[in-house]
């Protein structure tokens, strides 16, 4: 898979893509990601990539040209098509479903928001798609990005160690995860639930079945409400 990030500030990626599964996932050619400057494709003596608003208004708003320029450049040079992601508030949720849909693209391009937004003919022209990470607002769209590339390569082959771990996630089965616990068996006074040390798997497996649905049922009554309609779903003739 091939990511490649349109960013004004390529330096804020440099530590996480150098840590841990990251790291492993380009050194072993699962992915490559690749920082675009934007200012590289700027055409004045200051480099700028952004400007006042039509209508009036404070904040400024990301330049078009300079987005839609780079995106030619890796369109050129793209292995096939491509999926582009521009960071957003105004975005559809990001979500496990989305991070598992685009963890097939072959050619993934994330341009990261800023200011009051970008110029929205660089998303009309482009095809490309708003993604939001959540109701909030951030300083830019950098470390939504970090959050979408991490979700997203943990999902490929190979990359995590093992898959049923990553099947085993919350929201993989539509439901959050259930309680997990390491050694020791008693932690100031707390003990580890007594299924769990009874070596009966059926027994395991059911107890955190129930643990993540009652979880899920009390934390996100909008996930649950949506796994009940699914499993209705699958139950009818």
């Amino acid at each position: 898979m091939r990511i490649d990030v349109l960013t004004t500030l390529p330096e804020m990626f440099r530590g996480p893509l150098d840590e841990s599964i990251l790291l492993r996932a380009r050194q072993s050619g699962q992915v490559e990601i690749r920082l675009v400057n934007l200012r590289d494709y700027t055409h004045d003596r200051h480099k700028k990539t952004d400007d006042e608003q039509f209508g009036g208004g404070d904040g400024m708003v990301m330049k078009a040209e300079p987005i839609l320029e780079a995106l030619d450049a890796l369109s050129a040079d793209s292995p096939g098509p491509c999926e582009i992601l521009f960071t957003s508030p105004q975005g559809e949720r990001f979500d496990h479903a989305m991070a598992m849909q685009l963890s097939r693209v072959g050619h993934l391009v994330i341009v990261c928001g800023h200011y009051k937004g970008i110029d929205e003919r660089a998303i009309q022209l482009s095809g490309g798609r708003e993604v939001s990470i959540g109701d909030y607002i951030l300083t830019g769209g950098e470390l939504p990005a970090m959050v979408v590339i991490d979700a997203v390569v943990r999902l490929l082959p190979g990359v995590v160690g093992s898959y049923a771990s990553v099947e085993e996630d919350s929201f993989y089965q539509g439901l959050l995860d259930c309680p997990r616990y390491t050694r020791p068996q008693e932690v100031r006074g707390v003990n580890v639930p007594e299924v769990l040390l009874s070596g009966h798997h059926a027994e395991i497996e059911k107890w955190r079945r129930q643990q993540a649905e009652e979880r899920t049922r009390l934390r996100r009554p909008d996930l649950w409400e949506a796994f009940l309609r699914r499993r209705h779903a699958e139950r009818e003739p």
